[in-house]
């Protein structure tokens, strides 16, 4: 039999019941959902709405029961031990075990809540641990590239745009752009928090209730820093979860790029690091293989995270007030990107601490390419011309260089004044990568000052 049954002649259909059981999903916040009956039960005795023995009998019941749950001696499969109730989602499979202990004492525990404010509270509680966990391996991700910057900071590589050879920049400057997207990972999910934190328990199932309950002491009780006002709106919106998840598609989104450029350079034909061996794998059939799997995993992994988003905002798009059971649909997609990016967030950091980049590599593709013609522009310039001649002329000089087969540094004196009166015999000091960094002079560029601060900076903050 059902819990809400007394309304129906006979039972739901078995395909019925399946099809509309959302147990096995929704068991895993068990802990979530005891705590929240831990804190109504509580407030109800101190409203004098049930008895403080009944409550403390209550309480003790739902203890043993999370016990029995997180020690695997009971199993939220569907049916409790004594087969007398067929449970559809983790609120009656708890509620039913509580019966059984207590017996109809554990029918008062549901006493001015509905399962509509029931589960929008156990998600809340779920969203605000799992944005916690979230944040500390942001923390940890942007630790481990601040270390790996750190570690490389003097070295030089190609920057690209377009993923064409763009000018000479640090290693470390390319990781740290990282640091700063994770930064701002870490404001969002910080931020979703403030809505997150907010009770929607004692909203009923949509009105309120006509007992008197106190939702500010149970929203006291259980962390939060204020109550949903609207009691409609506290069991029909899940604007929350669709943020949460839109924040977790843009960490997979960044990650993403990361993994996809750790593709890229441990590629034969990049060959500017290579990966750890714990975090590749081989080949079936080819024996020479190393693959990097890892980063590829991360990088499809990111799909899922948009379907997710997609998912979500899908089903909410076309409901009307207040609660449906479409919004049953909520916890797989939510599950799915929570799970997704912490497991990704987690094995980026562990796969970067094993990447070394090959410095002899970065130092003969900095040798090879025009990477230094806009330092080429910036010297005219600094001698009075416009920028736009200054270009079209360096332009001009990188043509011939291809035509020639030479490079930049290669070209003689006579080919430069060709073009411009104005290069004179200090052209080719201009042609110093490293030179060029230490020219640069804006905040935040890749002049080996700007990135010693940022690396120091980034020490500080994530220290504390």
């Amino acid at each position: 039999m059902k819990l809400w049954s007394g309304r129906f002649r006979s039972q739901l259909d078995p395909f019925a019941l399946k099809f509309s059981s959302s147990l096995d999903v929704d068991k895993q916040l068990y802990r979530e959902d005891i705590e929240g009956s831990l804190a109504h039960v509580a407030m109800l005795a101190k409203q004098k709405i049930i008895s403080s023995s009944e409550a403390a009998a209550i309480r003790k019941a739902l203890k043993e029961i999370e016990r029995e749950i997180s020690r695997g001696k009971l199993k939220l499969d569907g049916r409790s031990p004594k087969q007398r109730f067929v449970a559809e989602d983790v609120h009656m499979a708890i509620e039913q075990r509580l019966m059984e202990k207590v017996g109809p004492l554990g029918g008062k525990l549901h006493t001015a809540r509905s399962r509509n404010d029931q589960i929008a509270l156990d998600e809340r509680l779920y969203l605000r641990r799992t944005a916690q966990h979230i944040l500390k391996l942001i923390r940890q991700l942007q630790r481990t590239f601040v270390a790996k910057a750190s570690q490389y900071e003097s070295v030089l590589m190609p920057g690209y745009t377009h993923l064409q050879r763009a000018q000479p920049i640090l290693l470390a400057h390319h990781l740290l752009a990282y640091v700063s997207m994770l930064e701002r990972d870490n404001e969002r999910f910080s931020d979703v928090l403030k809505r997150v934190n907010r009770s929607p328990l004692g909203a009923g199932a949509l009105a309120g209730t006509s007992h008197p309950i106190d939702r500010k002491s149970a929203a006291r009780s259980l962390g939060f820093d204020s109550l949903i006002e609207n009691s409609i709106d506290a069991v029909s919106d899940r604007d929350v979860l669709i943020e949460f998840i839109a924040h977790c598609s843009i960490v997979m989104m960044h990650l993403s790029r990361f993994a996809e450029e750790l593709v890229l350079w441990s590629s034969q034909e990049w060959r500017f690091a290579e990966i750890g061996d714990a975090f590749t794998t081989g080949s079936s059939i080819m024996p020479q293989k190393k693959n990097p799997d890892m980063a590829e995993l991360v990088r499809a992994k990111t799909g899922r995270v948009y379907g997710d988003l997609i998912a979500l905002l899908t089903v909410m798009k076309g409901l009307p007030l207040a609660y449906n059971r479409d919004m049953q649909e909520d916890k797989e997609p939510l599950f799915d990107a929570a799970s997704t990016v912490t497991d990704s967030l987690a094995i980026c950091s562990s796969m970067l601490k094993t990447v070394r980049f090959d410095v002899k590599r970065f130092e003969k593709e900095l040798a090879s390419d025009f990477l230094l013609a806009t330092e080429l522009a910036d010297y005219l310039v600094r001698k009075g011309l416009p920028f736009r001649k200054a270009h079209s002329i360096v332009g001009v000089l990188v043509r011939v260089c291809s035509e020639k087969r030479t490079s930049l540094a290669e070209l003689p004196l006579t080919e430069y004044r060709k073009r411009s009166k104005l290069f004179e015999k200090d052209v080719h000091k201009v042609l110093d990568p490293r030179a060029s960094l230490s020219r640069k002079r804006s905040a935040g560029s890749t002049s080996p000052k700007e990135v010693q601060k940022a690396i120091r900076s980034w020490m500080k903050k994530l220290r504390s």
